[in-house]
């Protein structure tokens, strides 16, 4: 049994892999932002052990982390503390499991982004678009053959939102809206343009590439954000929040081999 743990900008998520099956663990919210959802915020010091309750029997235990390096040294000095199993961290390679990386630099590919690739493909015959939305919001394309076109990455709208107040001098508090197409407040302005925005770029992503595939590719939702992004969407489309945990197991297997 292998212990995954999914760290990224906002949230902690885990889950337990046997080799067929992925059973969901603990999640924790370790930054408050507009897009997390679940978990617990902990404030100052991080304190994991509460993680580690109940957990079944491990012979592995496999990381993925955009995470800051204080927050990944706090999370495996923890994990040193309750197991003795080595902590290994997966990073993006050039290639692996089937997909190939389309950075020059590939290790500068987050690798959340990575391991979303590798789960698509590992789980779909076609080629498949994904989009994360967290802190960032984060697209990727990928063909049916593993190949990776590339990405882009922009603010997700709780990011959005943040910019503006803190760069715009009258904007004054924001109240939750509605997101409307022709907004009558301020804050409906706000909260429409930015999801809007995020909209918009993923709908236009995705349309670039299946002229690029020349098949419409699967349009794949993941991260906290992905439920408000999709009640939006006008394309077709599925969300999948443990698309990176599953990709961790992919990855964990083959280097395991």
């Amino acid at each position: 049994m292998k212990l995954l743990i999914d760290l990224g900008n906002s949230r902690l998520k885990s889950a337990f892999w046997d080799g067929a099956q992925l059973q969901r663990g603990s999640t924790l919210t370790h930054a408050r932002t507009g897009e997390a959802e679940g978990g617990e915020a902990i404030p100052g010091e991080m304190d994991f052990s509460a993680l580690w309750r109940d957990v079944p029997t491990i012979d592995a235990i496999w990381i993925a982390s955009v995470a800051a390096g204080a927050l990944e040294q706090a999370l495996t000095r923890s994990l040193g503390g309750h197991f003795a199993i080595p902590v290994r961290y997966a990073r993006s390679p050039a290639a692996a499991c089937g997909v190939r990386n389309a950075y020059s630099a590939p290790a500068r590919l987050g690798v959340d982004r990575f391991l979303g690739m590798v789960a698509a493909h590992h789980e779909t015959a076609a080629p498949a678009v994904i989009a994360s939305c967290g802190t960032a919001l984060a697209l990727d394309a990928v063909g049916a053959d593993g190949r990776h076109l590339g990405g882009l990455i922009a603010p997700a709208p709780a990011l959005m939102r943040q910019a503006l107040l803190e760069h715009t001098a009258r904007l004054g508090e924001l109240t939750p809206a509605p997101i409307a197409e022709f907004a009558d407040t301020t804050a409906a302005a706000v909260e429409s343009g930015t999801w809007l925005a995020a909209v918009a770029l993923v709908e236009r992503f995705a349309r670039r590439a299946q002229a690029s595939f020349g098949v419409t590719p699967e349009l794949i939702l993941c991260g906290g954000g992905a439920r408000s992004l999709a009640s939006l969407l006008e394309l077709e489309h599925r969300c999948e929040p443990d698309l990176v945990l599953r990709g961790l197991a992919h990855f964990a297997d083959a280097e395991g081999k």
